[in-house]
């Protein structure tokens, strides 16, 4: 009888314990995706938030659809990069149709494309996207010695990644090069190495970045954007994505939004105020992201950093 008194005040305990640390959530749940400007951005919404508002502000991780359902569910409350056009089925889905998620208007201009080295451009001649199918060039970029070329396409999880699959297919590079998904902090070591060591390296590049203040790079020349070529699903989208999709020009320029749960303009209305007043340039976070992956710094510190410099910017968002 003892031991059943005891193993149940445990279990009573345990559940207390439970209960409590639920009633103890944080107030701004900010989503965060794997790649360097959205987290240095996250970490830059929860200085201002706990700083000037006292709350407290937790970073969890998750890919772009996790964010965002949970942003319509309330247990997440800020997704700080928004890729448009990239996650267009997304924001369609919780800011058009559900309504349950609002966009900052406040957005920053990205690029997004192929690059090489310009030594790998110089050596081989590369200048066109439209060169990465043709064989010889193509097994150049081999470097694991089965004679295939492999081109870096992106990390899995990226919207950007499934369509780098379509452009790939559309301009027919998928058959003269191997599509390398993996995590993107992998993929510049491998772009650091084959610079290093002065041999072929192709991949998906995109501003704002480190990776062009870093090396000396060469966007791969493709046909200007047009709206009526740009047919583009992702698999939430069709079943068939890849196969009813295709893309042979270049991305249009993406905007960055930051996107937050329409609940917290209740929950916490000073926080949805600010988080619909935050604005950032391409420079500033692309300093972020170099000093966070370049210069080693802790997320938090550059955080705090950027704040303490750009308080005037932080004050406009506060009014």
């Amino acid at each position: 009888m003892k031991i059943i008194k005891n193993r149940l005040s445990a279990l009573l305990l345990s559940i207390s314990m439970m209960l409590i640390g639920a009633v103890h959530a944080a107030d701004v749940v900010i989503g965060s995706p794997n790649w360097a400007s959205v987290q240095a951005t996250a970490h830059v919404l929860k200085v201002v938030l706990e700083d000037n508002l006292g709350l407290e502000v937790e970073i969890q991780n998750g890919t772009n659809p996790i964010v965002f359902e949970a942003m319509d569910k309330g247990t997440m409350h800020v997704h700080p990069e928004v890729w448009l056009p990239n996650q267009a089925n997304l924001h369609q889905t919780y800011v058009v149709d559900k309504a349950t998620v609002a966009m900052n208007p406040n957005g920053v201009t990205s690029f997004q494309g192929m690059c090489v080295s310009k030594q790998t451009a110089d050596s081989l001649g590369v200048s066109s996207i439209t060169d990465l199918t043709n064989p010889e060039i193509a097994k150049q970029f081999d470097s694991n010695g089965d004679g295939k070329g492999e081109i870096w396409i992106g990390a899995t999880g990226w919207a950007s990644t499934n369509v780098e699959k379509i452009r790939a297919k559309s301009y027919g590079y998928d058959q003269t090069l191997e599509l390398s998904e993996m995590d993107e902090t992998l993929a510049l070591a491998n772009l650091d190495a084959a610079i290093a060591q002065n041999k072929p390296f192709v991949f998906f590049c995109y501003t704002p970045h480190h990776m062009f203040a870093l090396h000396d790079l060469v966007v791969l020349k493709e046909p200007a954007f047009d709206e009526s070529k740009w047919v583009v699903y992702q698999p939430t989208d069709d079943p068939n994505w890849l196969e009813n999709s295709s893309a042979p020009v270049a991305w249009k320029d993406a905007n960055l939004h930051i996107h937050y749960a329409k609940s917290l303009e209740e929950s916490q209305p000073e926080a949805a105020a600010i988080l619909n007043k935050v604005k950032f340039t391409t420079d500033q976070v692309s300093q972020m992201v170099y000093a966070v992956s370049v210069q080693k710094m802790a997320h938090e510190d550059v955080a705090r950093n950027w704040v303490d410099e750009n308080s005037a910017t932080v004050d406009e968002w506060l009014k």
